[in-house]
């Protein structure tokens, strides 16, 4: 799930029981993502979502925690395949559809790296009848596995269900016996959103139950892709929208310049990285700092001292609850500089505002009270192009054009 301004939400799971990019000829899967017109952004929406998803790892709180389609059996004959993606308000959540079983039945997904299980709304849930059901029941290839899945957020927003086994088609890429979570409850902010399901992009460590491989494991191991990567293009709304995940490879079409490769820990089951600092107009307004890269999360959220002097250095307030008022006007506004391995990445101006609030603005940084890690979303991925290298495990960023 993703939140307005950090978009993706990583669970306080219940336990209840990681090369360059590929070479142009590999296998690759290409998802594009089409442009919401309806572009309403939600501020206090998007942090509640990432307090949910990171508020296991919250420090001494300040607050409380409130295509291409081949059949349905087999892949293309190159592995690639497109499918559409529908960025949703912008910046709430990106989805495309994933089809489940045979015959296909189509799911409105949300993609995100910030964590790891593929959980969908099934006909055993009674609550969501807003959204499309997984009907087990229609689905030749499906197989039984009924262990409880349950993941709780710290907002206390809560799925649940069993796990199955079914056949996933994405973009035209065929994963079979991929273990899916069949949601049978979820709680009202999950059953009022507008997508079906969630598919996790981080590591396996993270699962709700151990020892499941995800649908990035197995599209590796069953060799429907020929390099453990993911190329990751989200496009801005000023510039027309749309976007693209790549799997098995990196889309130069969609970057410029060279990939500066980074080197990942994967510890937690999420791509972190070291920024080495943050500057404005070259002057140096941080020292390092850890940062997860998370596609499920809208904004830029920085530990609260780093927020504070970055805040600092474009006359922004504080308002006391991760947030900033910040000028409506993007001709003072200088671009805020990534120092990573060398090499420097921007969120220019534009991006720096997420919000009109009558006279004022709101940033597109800020920070959740606690968390000592920055959360590194869309409002610098946006910006920067991504290659995710699951098996070194490493990321490679370049400009994104």
């Amino acid at each position: 799930m993703k939140f307005s301004l950090v978009s993706s939400c990583v669970a306080l799971v219940v336990m209840t029981l990681a090369v360059d990019a590929a070479p142009s000829g590999g296998k690759k899967l290409s998802i594009p993502l089409s442009k919401n017109d309806n572009y309403q952004p939600d501020i206090k929406r998007a942090l509640a979502k990432v307090r949910a998803k990171y508020g296991k790892h919250i420090i001494n709180p300040l607050h409380g925690v409130p295509g291409n389609a081949t059949t349905d059996g087999g892949n293309t004959a190159d592995g690639t395949g497109s499918v559409p993606v529908t960025d949703y308000q912008n910046d709430i959540e990106y989805y495309g559809i994933v089809k489940v079983g045979t015959p296909a039945q189509s799911l409105k997904i949300d993609f995100d790296t910030g964590s790891s299980d593929f959980w969908f709304a099934s006909t055993l849930c009674s609550s969501c009848t807003a959204h499309t059901r997984y009907d087990s029941k229609k689905s030749s290839t499906y197989a039984a596995d009924g262990r409880p899945w349950s993941i709780r957020y710290a907002d206390g927003s809560t799925a649940s269900g069993v796990l199955a086994k079914d056949t996933v088609n994405v973009g035209g890429l065929v994963i079979k016996g991929q273990t899916i979570n069949l949601a049978k409850t979820l709680s009202s902010s999950f059953a009022s959103g507008p997508v079906d399901g969630l598919m996790g992009l981080g590591f396996d460590t993270i699962t709700t139950v151990a020892g499941i491989k995800t649908p990035v494991d197995n599209l590796i191991s069953q060799g429907v892709i020929s390099s453990p990567v993911f190329g990751v293009w989200l496009g801005k709304a000023g510039n027309g929208g749309g976007g693209e995940y790549l799997f098995g490879g990196s889309n130069p079409n969609h970057y410029t310049g060279p990939l500066t490769t980074v080197p990942v820990d994967s510890s937690q089951g999420w791509y972190s990285i070291t920024v080495d600092g943050l500057s404005i107009a070259d002057s140096p307004v941080s020292n390092s700092f850890t940062g997860i890269l998370d596609t499920g999360t809208t904004l830029l959220l920085l530990p609260q001292t780093i927020a504070d002097q970055v805040a600092s250095q474009y006359g922004a307030s504080d308002n006391g609850d991760g947030t900033y008022l910040i000028s409506c006007d993007t001709t003072y506004l200088q671009p805020l500089v990534f120092s990573i391995n060398g090499a420097q990445f921007e969120v220019p101006a534009d991006s720096l505002i997420f919000q009109q609030s009558g006279s004022y603005c709101f940033a597109g940084f800020g920070y959740s009270p606690g968390i000592d890690f920055a959360i590194i979303g869309d409002v610098f991925l946006k910006n920067n192009y991504v290659v995710f290298n699951q098996k070194v495990p490493q990321v490679q960023i370049a400009k994104a054009r």
